[in-house]
């Protein structure tokens, strides 16, 4: 998957910034694995960057966070409640170096199951695929999923990946189970893998819920989150705030407004999957 993040500069450049102009950025991905972080966060703080800008789980601020308690960070796309996490003391004054946007992604997953359901009312057994190191993967899946899953008589399996090489163990495992569909949460590592993943749902013609539209773009059946470019837009006016001199301690943290639902109705004719009317008509956006 093309990393989502570079969507803030086209917002950048209504405000006046033109990329390689007045304004220079440094990029840096992790592709899931984890224990690059801190090495790669500790490079923009080398760099003496201005402003630091975190997109995906809760490791990326971590490392930010561990890397400088100077420069602001701005995160986007956070799967745990940053308050909780101890990125901010509040959402209305985060007191520290670091603000931003959380984007509610464990408090949708109960959602998402029921829109799952909704769309394909066979589902009986449902595969999660999660990174048990993402502390929002693990909320979303044990809390918010559990809780409606019981309610919908929904069976949940649980499969652990680790790292980028359990993913053709896990694959198989799950092959041999066959269950109804599958279930993804947020977190860095499957969505360095999103494309993958995607691929293994539709060649094994399993339907797929997923926390952003990327997978969906790839091929994955449905998801339904926190409306990214919307996010990743708002970016922009965080930056601009914090280069003409406001502090990140005094910018509020922002929840989402909106939200999308978005259905590939292709995929869903490749693996024989007829969505409901009603369910179609609450899509905010149709890939045909």
């Amino acid at each position: 998957m093309t990393p989502p993040v570079r969507r803030q500069f086209g917002s950048l450049r209504d405000l006046g910034y033109i990329d390689g102009q007045n304004i220079a950025t440094e990029y840096r991905y992790a592709e899931g694995k984890r224990d690059q972080l801190p090495k790669l966060a500790a490079e923009l703080v080398r760099l003496k960057v201005d402003i630091i800008v975190t997109a995906g789980a809760d490791p990326v601020t971590r490392a930010a966070m561990n890397a400088t308690r100077t420069i602001p960070i701005v995160m986007v796309g956070l799967g745990i409640d940053p308050v909780e996490a101890g990125f901010v003391n509040s959402l209305a004054r985060p007191g520290g170096n670091v603000t931003g946007l959380t984007n509610l992604g464990t408090e949708l997953g109960g959602k998402r199951l029921e829109l799952f359901k909704e769309a394909v009312p066979k589902l009986t057994r449902v595969a999660v695929l999660y990174d048990p190191a993402a502390a929002g993967s693990v909320l979303e899946m044990k809390e918010d999923v559990a809780v409606v899953a019981r309610a919908l008589r929904l069976t949940i399996r649980p499969w652990e990946v680790r790292s980028t090489g359990d993913f053709d163990t896990v694959f198989s495992g799950m092959g041999k189970q066959r269950p109804d569909g599958l279930y993804v949460p947020g977190g860095s590592l499957l969505a360095a893998n999103g494309n993958r993943i995607a691929a293994f749902a539709l060649k094994s013609q399993l339907p797929s819920m997923y926390p952003n539209r990327e997978y969906v773009d790839a091929g994955g059946l449905m998801s339904y989150s926190a409306h990214l470019v919307d996010s990743y837009r708002r970016i922009a006016y965080y930056v601009d705030r914090l280069l003409k001199g406001a502090k990140p301690a005094d910018l509020p943290v922002e929840q989402p407004t909106k939200f999308e639902f978005v259905i590939n109705l292709k995929t869903a004719k490749q693996i024989d999957v007829a969505i409901p009317p009603d369910v179609l008509a609450r899509a905010t956006r149709i890939i045909r």
